[in-house]
């Protein structure tokens, strides 16, 4: 979801490349907005619930039926983010798909009516496959049969500020904010301190700065909504783990913990996310949905090795999820 990074795998708008390819890519994770789904043109009705194609229902009920099954999330003391890397690792050649989101817009819809649900199984791109394995570990952890409604409402929780679906610009485009917000409602719970992270507090303007980029910001009222938000961002720093020091906390790191990769690209907090990832001999790596190699997958390098090799990468952000 790198969108500067041939190593990575996320873009721009994003729910998550460098100004074309960096706006393209940058926005992608900036924006995980126009990232996920399977099929855009079921993102349809904004207020009724997402309609997923059978291969979708089916991937569904048989990765809850395996967390159940391996007892994944049985225990009291579960760690939500093991269970979603463990949805991970059954996603694992699954295509990667970017722009899903914007499907809505590029159909004629309106930036500040409220936006459909986009869901996907079968496609993902950095930021949904984080949100999409937290959402069935969620749903698995819940009592009863697993249906799409139960998927839905947890990746709507995930996907917007406060939860709450509105226009375009209720979506929680900077990844940095998605972290943020989550865990003011308890669904993670952010690490940079306690990993010794670093304050960024430069402004986050990609989105406004680069409007030809995002089309939903055609429309003046949702630009505007979109510079008051990153604005309200100005007294919130992030909290970076400098590349040099991820090595030294890596045994502080687990497996489903989100990582976020940090970026020096001016206005714009990071460009990838993923799960952080153990393999059996311990070595920790990165599982995610990248641009590059098209298809979810767990990297062969360890995680401090990736982040080097990403262009501009100044270190990342990691948030533990919680059952929320």
């Amino acid at each position: 979801m790198n969108p500067f990074d041939s190593a990575s795998a996320r873009h721009p708008v994003t729910r998550r490349q460098l100004l074309r390819g960096a706006a393209a890519a940058a926005a992608a994770l900036v924006l995980p907005a126009p990232l996920r789904a399977c099929a855009p043109a079921r993102a349809a009705g904004a207020a009724a619930g997402p309609l997923p194609s059978p291969e979708d229902r089916a991937r569904l009920e048989e990765w809850v039926d395996v967390l159940r099954r391996e007892r994944s999330v049985a225990a009291a003391e579960v760690s939500v983010g093991a269970a979603a890397a463990r949805v991970g690792e059954l996603a694992v050649g699954t295509p990667y798909e970017a722009f899903t989101l914007e499907a809505y817009l590029r159909a004629g819809g309106r930036p500040s009516r409220t936006e459909p649900l986009t869901l996907s199984l079968t496609r993902f791109d950095c930021v949904s496959l984080v949100e999409s394995c937290l959402a069935v570990a969620r749903v698995a952890m819940a009592e009863g049969a697993p249906t799409w409604e139960a998927f839905g409402r947890e990746m709507e929780r995930m996907r917007y500020r406060g939860g709450a679906r509105a226009g375009y610009a209720s979506r929680l485009h900077y990844f940095s904010e998605w972290m943020a917000d989550g865990e003011r409602r308890g669904l993670v719970r952010v690490l940079g301190a306690e990993l010794g992270g670093e304050a960024d507090a430069r402004p986050l303007r990609f989105m406004t700065e680069h409007r030809a980029s995002y089309p939903a910001l055609a429309d003046d009222g949702v630009f505007r909504a979109i510079g008051e938000m990153e604005r309200s961002l100005d007294a919130a720093p992030r909290r970076v783990v400098p590349t040099a020091r991820i090595a030294a906390v890596s045994d502080r790191i687990r497996t489903g913990d989100v990582l976020a990769f940090a970026t020096s690209i001016p206005g714009l907090d990071v460009t990838h996310s993923a799960f952080a990832y153990r393999d059996r001999a311990g070595v920790l790596r990165v599982l995610h949905a990248p641009l590059s190699g098209g298809a979810v997958e767990v990297t062969r390098t360890t995680l401090p090795e990736y982040v080097a090799a990403i262009r501009r990468s100044t270190g990342i952000l990691v948030a533990r999820p919680l059952p929320g």
